[in-house]
């Protein structure tokens, strides 16, 4: 018995020696490959369907989509519908066109592995035709000597009831475009697999606006309100899209990304 356990401690012990012999590795590197899904993320703006339900005059749609070309660069797209009636001093408009917006977004949030959320920058290039229509309109009249101080507004504007009406046969204006450029700061946070929570603020600068003769196009789908003496406008979005995996790519991890950068720089 004393004789198996002796030899027992002889085998554990050239194990154990052999073992040692080898260079423990204080640096090990991972060898399980990391990837990047890819592919396109479609869904609709949230704030035009709400928009629509509580604002008066007012309705909408926007689809939004963008598909990812590299780790950090997205192709974008936003195609949309609007239709807008306002009530003005003297008068009374409604605007009504479609317009699409084309661009690209840079993703400058480093994620953790396996996560997949955006805080981005971008441009767009937009486009949108409409028709205005100049529903009714009232003449100002700047003597007011004999007027009665107790006059009446008519229900719902702030005309007068003793303004002389200019006329309420409706004038459409059809066949008016306009064009900008946009710049797009925004986020998109992973709620659940592949769906996607985000926002959005858009400032835009009118490149081009095709106006009607004795009218001017005082609101623009998808640009918004325009102001009288500016070229620039304010817009915003809430997103909630999915996003459809096509294929993978295999993720490389700092220390590749440095090699490959050291390899490309030339030696004199």
């Amino acid at each position: 018995m004393l004789k198996y356990i002796i030899s027992s401690f002889l085998f554990f012990g050239v194990i154990l020696g052999y073992t040692q012999t080898k260079p423990i590795d204080l640096q090990p590197k991972d060898t399980i490959t990391k990837t990047d899904p890819y592919g396109i993320r479609i869904g609709i703006d949230l704030s035009r369907p709400l928009t629509s339900a509580l604002k008066d005059g007012y309705t909408g749609m926007e689809i939004v989509a963008d598909y990812r070309l590299t780790t950090n660069w997205y192709a974008a797209v936003e195609l949309g519908n609007e239709k807008y009636t306002k009530q003005e001093d003297l008068y009374n408009f409604t605007t009504s066109g479609s317009y699409i917006k084309l661009g690209a977004d840079y993703n400058t949030y480093s994620n953790w592995y396996g996560m997949h959320n955006i805080i981005h920058v971008g441009g767009r290039y937009a486009f949108s035709t409409f028709s205005q229509t100049l529903n009714n309109y009232h003449i100002f009249d700047t003597n007011r000597y004999w007027t009665d101080p107790n006059y009446q507004m008519n229900p719902g504007t702030n005309i007068p009831t003793d303004f002389p009406i200019g006329s309420e046969i409706p004038q459409e204006f059809s066949g008016l475009n306009a064009s900008w450029l946009e710049a797009v700061v925004g986020v998109k946070a992973e709620l659940f697999a592949n769906i996607f929570l985000g926002a959005s603020v858009r400032i835009g600068f009118l490149v081009s606006n095709k106006e009607p003769e004795g009218f001017r196009n005082l609101w623009i789908p998808g640009f918004n309100k325009v102001t009288d003496g500016s070229k620039f406008g304010v817009g915003y979005n809430y997103t909630l899209t999915y996003f459809l995996p096509l294929y993978k790519k295999a993720k490389k991890n700092k220390e590749e990304k440095e090699a490959n950068s050291q390899e490309e720089i030339p030696v004199n």
